[in-house]
C-alpha cells in the first residue's frame, strides 16, 4: 500500500548541516532521522564512510566533535528532558557502530547544559541547576576540574580561543537574561581580559552574543553579534588591542557573521523577511561578495579550509539540501521527501505595524478555504519560507496554512522582538486576529473553519486565544503548551525560567497580575471551540503539571477536550511519534469541523 506523501515526508532521511573537526576536516557529525530517531552520525570524507554513533530510545541531537576529530561529546539526557551529562565517545567509522561512551568530566553532576567548548588541553563545560550557574575548566592531562565562574543568574560558555587561553562568557549580573553581557577570562587563572570594566554590555533592550575566536594561532579577535542600530550586526572584539572593528555592511535585514579559515573574511548571514543569503565580507579590503544560493532558508553553513562554502538550504515548497556554493550536493538523500506547497508573502496592518505572514494553499485552491494558522514557538522564535512537514501534511489535507510573525518574532529587528513585553501572549494574539481578519476579509480563509495551533509557545497562545478570542476560532490544536503559568514558572527548567522571569519583568509573586492577564487557565470559562491538547509527560520546558491544571479546570467547568499523551523530552524526535500525532490531528479536524476538507478522510484513524 503506497504511502501518503505527508508520511513519506515525516519517513524520509532528514540530515543536518555537517560540522567538521577543526584540525582533521574529513571528519565529519551530524545528525539524523535515519534509523527512525534522531541520532548521531560521524562521517569520514577521505573513506566515505558514515556510522551511527548513538542510539537511545528517545534520540541524541547535541553533539559536538572535537578539534582533533578523535572523539565526540554527546549530551547523554533522561528521555530528552534536557538534564543530563556530556559523554566522550571515540569517533570511529571502522564497524557497524561507534565506540563506547564514557563519562566526559566524572567531577561534574547532572545538570542542564549551558555551553561546551572543547579544546586539545582543556574543555569548558557550562551545568545550570535552581541553585545557579557554574562554568567549570576541565584539563585533559590531569583530569583536574576547576571553576571559573559562578553565579545566581543565568550564564554560559561561549567560545574558546585557538590557543585555549581565554575563554568568553555570556552572563545576566545586571538581571535580563534577554540583554547578556560578555566578558573573556584567562583560562590559566580565570582573570579578566580587556580594559573596558573586564567586561562588555550594551544595556537593556540590547542583545549582545559572542560568537567565536578567529580560527587562527596567537589571534585574539573575538566575532560579536551586537543590536546598537536596532538590529543584529557582527563586530569583532581584538582583546590583545582592546579595539573593536565593525563592518559596514550596508544590507537590511538581520546580519550574522561566522569566519573564514584564515580569519581575512567574514561569512555573513543576512536574513530579511523570513528569507536568507549569503555573502563574503573582506575584511581588509572591507568589501562584500554575494555567495549566489537558492531563493529560501539557510539552515547552517560553514567555509572548509580550502575556501569553499557549503550550506544546509530549504524552501516551502522543497526538501532540505545541503550544497557547495557552486550548487553540487555534500551529501544526497536516496529517498528525498515529496515537494510541498510554495509559500506567498503577505504584509497586513495591525496594532502595532505591519504584519508579516506567509501562506500556503492546496492546488488550485480558489475562494474562503478551511484554514490552519500555525503560530512558532519561542516566543523569539519565527516561521520561514522553509521545508515544514507539519505545514504540508495541512496542505495535503485541503487546509490553507497561515503563519504568523507576530510582534514578539525574531528576524524583524529588536524593537520588534521586544513589543510583546508590556502583555506577553496578549500582544502576540492583537497580530494573530488581525491576520485572521485579513485572511476572512480578503476571501481566503472560511470564518466558520478557522484554526488555531502551534507547537509550545505557539501552543501557550493557542489557549490562550480560544480564551480571550472564543468567537474567531473554529477549533484549537494546542501542542506542547504552557496551560498555567504559574504552575510552569514552578516546575520549568531554571534556564527557561530565568528567561520568563526576564520576559515578564519579575516572578508570579512579584508581579501576580501581569503573570494572570497573560495566563490561559484564567480564561478557561470563556472555552468553547473543540480542542485537542498534545503533551510530552517529560517535558522540561513546558512542564506536564501546567497541562494538567488547565484541563482539570475545563474538566470543573464540563468543557469538553480531547487529549494526548506522549513520552519524551518538549517534543519527540522519534519520526513514528511525530506521525501518530499528525495523524491525531488531522482526524480531529475531520470529526470537528463542519464540512471538513475533502482529503482529511486520508488521515490514518488512531
Amino acid at each position: 500500500m503506497t504511502q501518503p506523501a505527508w508520511v513519506r515526508r515525516f519517513r524520509a532521511t532528514d540530515i543536518s548541516f555537517p560540522r567538521w573537526a577543526r584540525d582533521a576536516p574529513h571528519r565529519c557529525l551530524y545528525t539524523s532521522n535515519r534509523s527512525g530517531t534522531a541520532e548521531l552520525y560521524g562521517w569520514d570524507r577521505q573513506e566515505a564512510r558514515h556510522v551511527q554513533l548513538t542510539s537511545r530510545p528517545e534520540g541524541t541531537t547535541w553533539g559536538v566533535i572535537h578539534p582533533d576529530g578523535e572523539s565526540v561529546w554527546w549530551f547523554d539526557d533522561t528521555a530528552h528532558d534536557e538534564r543530563g551529562r556530556w559523554v566522550r565517545q571515540a569517533f570511529d567509522v571502522s564497524g557497524a557502530a561507534g565506540g563506547k561512551a564514557e563519562i566526559a568530566v566524572p567531577d561534574l553532576a547532572p545538570g542542564y547544559p549551558v555551553g561546551l567548548a572543547l579544546g586539545h588541553r582543556v574543555a569548558a563545560v557550562g551545568m545550570s541547576e535552581r541553585g545557579g550557574v557554574r562554568l567549570h575548566l576541565h584539563r585533559f592531562d590531569s583530569a583536574a576540574t576547576t571553576t571559573l565562574y559562578e553565579s545566581a543568574r543565568h550564564a554560559q560558555v561561549s567560545a574558546m580561543s585557538y590557543d585555549e587561553t581565554l575563554l568568553a562568557i555570556e552572563h545576566s549580573e545586571h538581571g535580563d537574561a534577554d540583554y547578556p553581557a560578555i566578558r573573556v577570562l584567562r583560562t590559566g587563572c580565570g582573570t579578566v581580559v580587556g580594559a573596558i570594566a573586564g567586561e562588555l554590555w550594551d544595556g537593556i533592550g540590547r542583545t549582545l552574543h559572542a560568537v567565536a575566536f578567529a580560527p587562527c594561532p596567537e589571534d585574539s579577535r573575538l566575532l560579536l553579534h551586537h543590536e546598537r542600530s536596532g538590529r543584529s550586526e557582527p563586530m569583532i572584539w581584538d582583546l590583545a588591542a582592546d579595539t573593536f572593528v565593525q563592518p559596514h555592511i550596508d544590507l537590511p535585514g538581520e546580519l550574522s557573521a561566522s569566519w573564514y579559515p584564515d580569519g581575512s573574511a567574514l561569512l555573513i548571514r543576512r536574513h530579511w523577511h523570513a528569507r536568507d543569503e549569503l555573502y563574503r565580507y573582506d575584511l581588509e579590503a572591507e568589501s562584500l561578495a554575494r555567495v549566489e544560493t537558492a531563493c529560501g532558508v539557510v539552515w547552517g553553513h560553514g567555509v572548509r579550509p580550502d575556501g569553499t562554502v557549503e550550506y544546509q538550504w530549504s524552501a516551502g515548497d522543497r526538501p532540505s539540501a545541503i550544497l557547495t556554493e557552486s550548487g553540487s550536493p555534500v551529501l544526497e538523500v536516496v529517498e528525498p521527501a515529496p515537494p510541498s506547497a510554495a509559500l506567498d508573502d503577505a504584509w497586513v496592518d495591525g496594532p502595532g505595524g505591519r504584519i508579516h505572514a506567509l501562506v500556503a494553499s492546496p492546488p488550485a485552491a480558489s475562494g474562503p478555504m478551511p484554514t490552519v494558522f500555525w503560530l512558532h514557538g519561542g516566543p523569539g522564535g519565527e516561521m520561514t519560507d522553509s521545508f515544514f512537514p507539519i505545514r504540508a501534511a495541512f496542505v495535503d489535507a485541503g487546509f490553507r496554512v497561515v503563519h504568523v510573525n507576530y510582534r514578539g518574532s525574531s528576524g524583524y529587528g529588536a524593537a520588534w522582538r521586544d513589543a510583546l513585553r508590556p502583555a506577553p501572549g496578549l500582544v502576540e494574539l492583537e497580530d494573530v486576529a488581525a491576520v485572521r481578519d485579513w485572511a476572512v476579509d480578503t476571501g481566503l480563509s472560511d470564518p466558520d473553519r478557522c484554526v488555531i495551533t502551534g507547537k509550545s509557545w505557539g501552543g501557550y497562545l493557542t489557549l490562550l486565544a480560544l480564551g480571550t478570542q472564543a468567537d474567531r476560532w473554529a477549533a484549537g490544536i494546542a501542542d506542547v503548551p504552557i496551560g498555567d503559568l504559574v504552575a510552569l514558572y514552578e516546575d520549568e527548567m531554571e534556564p527557561v525560567r530565568e528567561y520568563d522571569r526576564s520576559l515578564f519583568g519579575g516572578s508570579p509573586e512579584q508581579i501576580p497580575d501581569k503573570w494572570a492577564r497573560s495566563n490561559p487557565i484564567t480564561y478557561t470559562d470563556r472555552v468553547k471551540a473543540p480542542l485537542l491538547v498534545i503533551a510530552s509527560t517529560n517535558d522540561p520546558r513546558c512542564p506536564i503539571r501546567s497541562v494538567d491544571n488547565y484541563l482539570a479546570r475545563l474538566a470543573e467547568l464540563g468543557t469538553p477536550y480531547e487529549d494526548y499523551r506522549f513520552e519524551a523530552g518538549h517534543m519527540s524526535v522519534v519520526v513514528e511519534e511525530q506521525i501518530k500525532q499528525m495523524a491525531r490531528q488531522l482526524d480531529f479536524l475531520s470529526r470537528h469541523l463542519s464540512g471538513p476538507p475533502e482529503d482529511a478522510s486520508s488521515a490514518p484513524k488512531l
